[in-house]
């Protein structure tokens, strides 16, 4: 028959579960979320190594994605997903960028839920873009937050040269680092299948100024209306087309359906590296509503929140 550790120790083992369960417990959200620990993934052999406290190094495959409360569950899941399909999930680099409500919390919940995640944090003011948002077809669009990515040349270290921007209604299924190094090109500031995933040259957005072009365009609007559909049109009116192409796999967008009914999609002919749910439904509404359409299967496996029963 065992017999039970030593009084010293049996406290000690005590302990250590009381603060596994607390660590878990402080993985919630502003609006009373909870999420699971995800598992570690390691390097494989072939990666090189790159220092894990250096933030910047240009080695690495950096993320730009912005955080709030009501799109953090399908963050959570594009994260995991990520760093699942990742030949190197520890050379990437994740940059957050929030709102300036509530970024520490936000991104303690992210960090509880990966606790070995490199990511940074940064606070965006959105007083000034809220000045400039027009009216949109769907008030989800409207969010400032939408706007940020406008912005990530002014958020961003300056020695961050080179960044991907992903939507977070999305997972991938894929290596992020062939995504990474699409081409750009030589006269292109950006490689994009559409303009929520994005590879963009942060240098040559810098030097020819590209926000204030966007910023320009949005105070036009301002004064007479010439689009509707939120903060895409500024885009399309500054590169008008002049963006590097990327393989259409990185592209299976419209799976959220349309911006009024969100009705089921299917997926495009071919293959898939990238799965969006742009438009109204996203499928982690759907799936609580038990009204999932088909593919919202294939962002389940992701998903971290803990449900009711665990955490009662």
């Amino acid at each position: 028959m065992s017999k039970l550790p030593p009084p010293p120790l049996l406290l000690l083992f005590l302990l250590t579960v009381a603060n596994t369960v607390i660590t878990i417990e402080t993985a919630t959200a502003t609006d009373g979320q909870s999420f699971k620990e995800a598992p570690k993934f390691y390097n494989s052999p072939t990666c090189v190594h790159l220092p894990s406290h250096d933030m910047y190094w240009q080695q690495a495959v950096h993320v730009a994605m912005t955080l709030d409360d009501r799109y953090l569950r399908g963050s959570m899941a594009a994260i995991h997903s990520i760093l699942q399909h990742s030949s190197c999930p520890e050379n990437i680099r994740f940059h957050f960028i929030s709102s300036p409500s509530s970024p520490a919390t936000l991104h303690a919940t992210v960090t509880s839920s990966f606790p070995y995640l490199r990511s940074q944090v940064y606070t965006f003011d959105t007083t000034p873009v809220s000045g400039l948002i027009s009216t949109s077809i769907r008030s989800a669009l409207d969010n400032p937050l939408n706007y940020a990515r406008n912005y990530l040349a002014n958020i961003l270290p300056q020695s961050l040269h080179r960044v991907i921007y992903l939507d977070s209604d999305l997972v991938l299924v894929d290596d992020i680092a062939e995504l990474e190094a699409t081409p750009i090109g030589d006269n292109a500031v950006l490689a994009a299948p559409e303009y929520w995933v994005m590879v963009i040259d942060l240098e040559r957005w810098r030097i020819n100024d590209y926000t204030t072009k966007i910023v320009e365009w949005m105070e036009l609007q301002k004064r007479i209306r010439i689009y509707e559909l939120g903060s895409l049109p500024p885009f399309l009116l500054v590169f008008a087309g002049n963006i590097a192409p990327v393989d259409r796999r990185w592209n299976q967008h419209g799976l959220g359906g349309d911006n009024f009914g969100g009705l089921c999609r299917d997926l495009h002919p071919g293959p898939v590296s990238l799965l969006h749910w742009s438009g109204k439904g996203k499928p982690w509404v759907r799936l609580d509503a038990n009204r999932p359409c088909p593919l919202d299967v294939l962002w389940a496996p992701y998903d971290l929140l803990r449900s009711p029963s665990a955490i009662d």
